[in-house]
């Protein structure tokens, strides 16, 4: 085959992977910058106020699941981190299917979102505990420490510092269970990766009729066709 004729032919396979690839590093760069800059220079628990006190980078690690929710100990870490590690496998084999059978362009970059996410919080769950020292309430975490990271593979904790306690105040005395205890919106503290999750997730559920709409149609087309012969 031709050069020119091998790099078109490239070129055109390629046109449907760009602008979901170029969506997923565009988010894993921010997501991971952002991870890294709070990491290198704040103390566990300290907090910027960016709008008063509805919005503040306020960092936290955890070691399970998204928002800050917990998993099982150490075991519990390891299988969720592997756990990750097979399903974002999957959503990534699931995009290029996908794209190759030319899914709806807005389904497409809603999986990417999702990827992007996922594969964020592996990275920290898996490599952070490599090439990090711990973080602690008085002192930054190092890169690269001369005596190493404060964990092995895959046990690294992911970084959370996205808080917004948008309303805060008590439950009335006559509320079930809850009366007269304090509560916040939105009290769960995330990052850039689960944000991307969220929307993903969020955008497929809003926009599902019309994502799947061409589907539905030719499924309804041959449904057709067999009853007529």
């Amino acid at each position: 085959m031709d050069p020119a004729d091998s790099r078109i032919h490239f070129l055109t396979y390629m046109k449907g992977y760009t602008k979901p690839i170029l969506l997923i590093v565009i988010i894993l760069l921010i997501d991971q910058i952002s991870k890294f800059w709070v990491k290198l220079n704040m103390t566990i628990g300290q907090s910027y106020k960016i709008l008063g006190e509805y919005f503040q980078i306020h960092f936290i690690e955890n070691n399970g699941m998204a928002y800050g929710m917990e998993f099982g100990g150490e075991a519990g870490k390891l299988f969720l981190t592997l756990f990750r590690i097979i399903a974002v496998a999957g959503i990534g084999y699931g995009l290029h299917y996908m794209i190759k059978h030319k899914y709806n362009r807005g389904f497409i970059m809603n999986v990417a979102l999702i990827l992007a996410g996922a594969t964020g919080n592996i990275i920290d769950s898996t490599f952070y505990g490599m090439i990090f020292s711990e973080s602690s309430w008085y002192n930054t975490a190092t890169l690269f420490p001369a005596g190493g990271g404060y964990e092995t593979i895959f046990h690294g904790k992911v970084v959370d510092m996205l808080y917004f306690p948008l309303i805060s105040g008590h439950f009335p005395t006559w509320f079930p269970v809850w009366g007269g205890e304090e509560f916040l919106f939105f009290r769960p503290i995330f990052n850039i990766a689960d944000s991307a999750i969220s929307v993903g997730v969020v955008l497929i559920l809003l926009f599902q009729k019309r994502y799947f709409k061409v589907e539905h149609e030719e499924k309804s087309s041959v449904h057709s066709e067999m009853l007529e012969d």
